[in-house]
């Protein structure tokens, strides 16, 4: 191996190890201070039973047929011949082509020496063959239903994930390097941040993605001028200062997910649709959901869609005089607001909504993305039963399965990078407001999970909200459906049924990228392009095949459809005069961290 062999200073790596085992023990008194306190998420069932019954159900399959458990023993010890046989023609300097196909970039296995020294490519190509192996027991299980399969493919994939030698000092050429060199210093340093991530989770790892200390909402983030101007239990209703002397006459209300915050539309300047729309004279108000907490336990949908949605309408009525709206609905705030729209296309004001535009949102759960997997009667009892003790799911458990969908990449690059190489990592706004999780109300959780993911009742038109069933074709509003070609939480065909289901005209777009940099793709920097087609009909491959790309965002293409025919208005101050502004925008709601 050309691993360096730096002079050891006995010393210095005394004080090493006395550092690791007293930042060791700060980790195991985190741990036994939130087992105490009763504040551990994980006391109750967790995905590791579910993990163990669905591979269970894969190995029962290769055992029925002892043939075919020889026959995949076989195949897998022919690849490792293979290799060794690769790596004695590598070590007397013959050329060889790898033993297994790998991906043409993987950022785990960036070092070159992964290449270069015999021992770690033999590692790296033995890694391939075994993920190759494991995948392959998955997809060959004939008897296994399609969901199970499924989460066989999930729990299959975190497993691989966990076992890259890239996550392990021994077996990372660049790890052992560093630790060398370090002489140890860097697994102190990790130690250390391993037990305050512990302590700062309250007994479960809270994965520091950034450096936190770099940002603060209402500082460096959520930064566009406004006023809070109405708030009730559930929502803080922001409207936004302007910065044209006219605006178009009618306004525009937000409807952002409450898994996630607002601000995702407004990190910063730069990046912020909320300020661009401000900027090219739209009247913008948005709503801040509060980090809900055992008091909103019974919020139901019924309740938010009351609370929310159809409160700020009123208030936005009251403030601008205007009788429609414009409204724009984010992922699960979009499925509320087509809910909504359902519910007031029953009611004697049916105009209340001028148009819908809708941001990687789901109304249809037949395609829906990877969520799916944690999606069936038993896994959703299990989250009820954590929901019942704490009144809501805490914000961290919901965190953690987003990240999950992409272990490499949101975890386990986090964990070297923080715990084994010691480094903290850089600021970056993105994902500081992917680490400020939200809690979920029991109730708005439990509907959600069982009406949309595991009964799709809204796109059966079996939904039923304040005493209404609701059926989506009776909106008939213009509709602007906005998708992401790599969305894997809403994806691009899922939502492009889902728009089959209204009643009126739906301009259906595709923007590059996935579920947040698809949506957040700012005219300054525009980093990718989008997708137009015509009408929502046939299939999505189809359409997909003949849509017109076009560089650049879709913003602009959305503005001039939401503006087309409107007048302009003189420039509305938050408020209005009729409603007094309580704060500042971004609000207080925003500020409370679950």
């Amino acid at each position: 191996m050309a691993i360096p062999q730096p002079p050891f200073d006995l010393e210095k790596i005394a004080g090493v190890s006395t550092d690791i085992l007293a930042e060791s023990s700060k980790l195991g008194a985190a741990y036994l201070r939130a087992l105490e306190k009763g504040e551990r998420a994980s006391l109750v069932p967790d995905e590791s039973a579910d993990a163990a019954k669905t591979l269970g159900a894969v190995a029962e399959y290769w055992l029925k047929d002892p043939a075919r458990i020889v026959e995949a023993q076989k195949n897998l010890s022919l690849d490792m011949i293979n290799l060794w046989s690769t790596m004695v023609r590598k070590v007397h300097g013959t050329d060889a082509p790898p033993a297994v196909e790998m991906p043409a970039r993987d950022n785990r296995f960036a070092d070159p020496e992964w290449n270069e020294n015999p021992y770690f490519n033999f590692l790296k190509q033995a890694y391939f063959i075994g993920a190759q192996f494991a995948n392959n027991l998955v997809e060959k299980a004939e008897d296994l239903d399609p969901h199970t399969k499924k989460k066989a493919q999930f729990y299959m994939r975190q497993i691989a994930s966990a076992l890259s030698p890239s996550n392990f000092v021994m077996t990372n050429p660049e790890l052992l390097r560093t630790t060398l060199e370090q002489q140890g210093e860097n697994i102190a340093r990790g130690m250390r941040m391993l037990a305050e991530d512990v302590d700062a989770g309250k007994g479960e790892l809270k994965l520091r993605q950034t450096d936190g200390s770099a940002f603060e909402v209402g500082k460096n983030l959520a930064t566009t001028p406004g006023k809070v101007v109405f708030r009730n239990d559930l929502i803080e209703l922001i409207q936004y200062t302007p910065t044209t002397q006219t605006v178009y006459r009618t306004p525009l209300l937000i409807v952002p997910p409450w898994i996630n915050k607002f601000y995702i539309l407004d990190l910063n300047p730069e990046k912020s649709f909320i300020r661009w729309a401000v900027e090219n004279g739209v009247t913008v108000f948005v709503l801040s959901w509060v980090n809900p907490n055992e008091k909103h336990r019974l919020y139901d949908w019924t309740t938010y869609m009351q609370k929310g949605p159809l409160a700020a309408l009123e208030e936005i009525e009251a403030i601008t005089g205007e009788k429609s709206a414009h409204a724009i609905g984010y992922c699960v705030g979009g499925t509320l607001l087509a809910a909504t729209l359902a519910w007031i296309a029953q009611s004697d004001r049916p105009d209340r909504v001028k148009t819908a535009t809708f941001f990687t949102t789901q109304v249809d759960f037949t395609h829906a993305g990877e969520l799916l997997t944690f999606v069936d009667e038993e896994q959703i009892g299990a989250v009820e039963q954590l929901m019942a003790r704490f009144g809501y799911l805490p914000g961290a458990k919901m965190a953690s399965a987003f990240n999950m969908l992409r272990p490499n990449d949101l975890i386990w690059s986090y964990m070297v990078n923080n715990y084994l190489k010691g480094k903290n990592p850089p600021p970056f706004d993105l994902l500081y407001w992917n680490s400020d999780s939200t809690n979920m109300a029991e109730a708005n959780h439990s509907f959600y999970l069982r009406n949309c993911y595991l009964h799709n009742t809204l796109a059966k038109g079996e939904m039923r909200l304040g005493g209404r069933r609701l059926d989506l074709g009776r909106v008939t509003i213009p509709i602007y459906n906005l998708a992401a070609k790599e969305d894997h939480i809403a994806p691009a065909k899922s939502v492009f049924v889902g728009s089959k289901l209204f009643g009126g005209p739906v301009t259906y777009v595709m923007a590059g990228s996935g579920h947040i940099a698809g949506v957040v793709n700012p005219v300054s920097k525009p980093k990718y392009q989008y997708w137009t087609g015509g009408p929502v009909e046939g299939e999505f491959e189809n359409w997909a095949q003949k849509a017109e790309e076009t560089a650049g965002t879709w913003w602009p293409h959305w503005h001039a459809w939401l503006t087309r025919g409107d007048e302009k208005v003189p420039a509305r101050v938050p408020g209005g005069g009729k409603r007094k502004p309580l704060c500042d925008a971004p609000g207080e709601y925003v500020r409370v961290r679950a």
